[in-house]
């Protein structure tokens, strides 16, 4: 008797694979009209014509950390261990679970992986993003890019996507533990002139002003991993703390507050920093470059005493445990559906831009 197959896709950005490959990689970025929503062929043009101009201050920056993106390894691992847990469950309903990967902006992307999902004979695909806060530029893209390609590669399994996770327990009990165990590294004494920044990916203001949720989200995490710090009495007393965006391109008006501006402030109130990537659940460049690399010497130049940087949930086992989680949720919703309750949020009918309202 063939037992049912259940292959569980993880959505994740993609990164370079070595410095050839951030041109093109650049390409697709700026190519997706999620990103760049204006018309062909003008949007072709701009891509060709950004990709150009940022490959060599792109490539300084992979340069920094081995010449290569360091997130495919990083997201195989989390595959496989997501993969480990539920085929060593006892009692799961998905049968034989396989983990694949699909990036967005390089390799493997959405048209080799849906074909690998179809030869392996997958009954059931259940896609599950590695951005816990929805947005139409991260998850929205890469699942309309999903059903694209499993439409051309002749994939009919029942597909089902968990939309965004930015309450789930146990990635924020795995952001809150990780903050703990950075805040005993320190000094007795010292978490007294403390503060943590919470930083996300930014984003254009105009992209929220047509209804993107993503930033709501990003401050809902914080909100719960902060009440779990409480809860738990990790941390101190008084936790002083600051959402903000990194990564801000372009002309266009960007959320904020920026991280910039915040370690600047930060020197000005003499207080010393943690900095907390909240949007982000492995390393990739935004984290090992911008951030221990770039901010940490802003912070220098701004008078920070303290700059702890704290890593990303990787592989913890809490995390990993709400992946497992979901997945298993996924498995009992209808072919298509699309939910993101057990991740412990649902979007009001203001965000027009969340892919249930959509």
């Amino acid at each position: 008797m063939t037992s049912r197959k259940t292959a569980i896709v993880l959505f994740n950005l993609g990164g370079p694979d070595r410095l050839e490959a951030v041109k093109p990689f650049l390409f697709n970025l700026f190519h997706d009209p999620a990103i760049i929503s204006v018309p062909q062929p003008m949007r072709w043009f701009l891509a060709k014509l950004i990709s150009s101009r940022r490959e060599k201050t792109a490539q300084e920056i992979y340069a920094e950390i081995g010449n290569k993106s360091p997130i495919l390894e990083n997201t195989q691992a989390q595959a496989r261990a997501l993969e480990a847990q539920i085929n060593g469950m006892t009692d799961q309903p998905l049968g034989e679970v396989r983990c694949f990967i699909t990036m967005r902006y390089w390799h493997p992307m959405s048209d080799e992986t849906a074909a690998k999902v179809r030869d392996w004979g997958a009954d059931e695909v259940i896609l599950l993003p590695l951005y816990p806060q929805f947005s139409t530029t991260t998850t929205g893209s890469s699942y309309q890019d999903w059903m694209r390609a499993a439409h051309k590669a002749g994939l009919k399994a029942p597909t089902r996507l968990t939309c965004c996770y930015p309450k789930e327990p146990g990635f924020v009990a795995a952001v809150a533990d990780k903050i703990h165990k950075k805040l005993a590294e320190l000094e007795p004494g010292q978490s007294n002139n403390l503060r943590i920044l919470f930083s996300a990916h930014g984003l254009p203001k105009k992209v929220i002003e047509k209804g993107d949720p993503y930033q709501e989200q990003v401050e809902t995490t914080v909100a719960s991993v902060v009440n779990y710090m409480a809860e738990k009495a990790i941390g101190p007393k008084e936790l002083d703390y600051q959402v903000c965006y990194q990564s801000r391109v372009g002309p266009l008006e960007w959320i904020g507050p920026s991280t910039e501006d915040e370690i600047a402030r930060a020197g000005q109130d003499d207080v010393g920093l943690v900095v907390v990537p909240i949007a982000f659940v492995s390393e990739h460049s935004e984290t090992l470059v911008e951030l221990d690399i770039e901010y940490a010497e802003l912070a220098r130049e701004n008078g920070v005493g303290t700059y702890l940087r704290v890593g990303t949930v990787d592989n913890h086992d809490d995390f990993i445990g709400g992946l497992a989680g979901l997945a298993l949720d996924a498995s009992n919703w209808e072919n298509g559906r699309v939910d993101c309750q057990k991740g412990g949020y649902c979007c009001g009918n203001q965000w027009s831009g969340c892919i249930r309202n959509s």
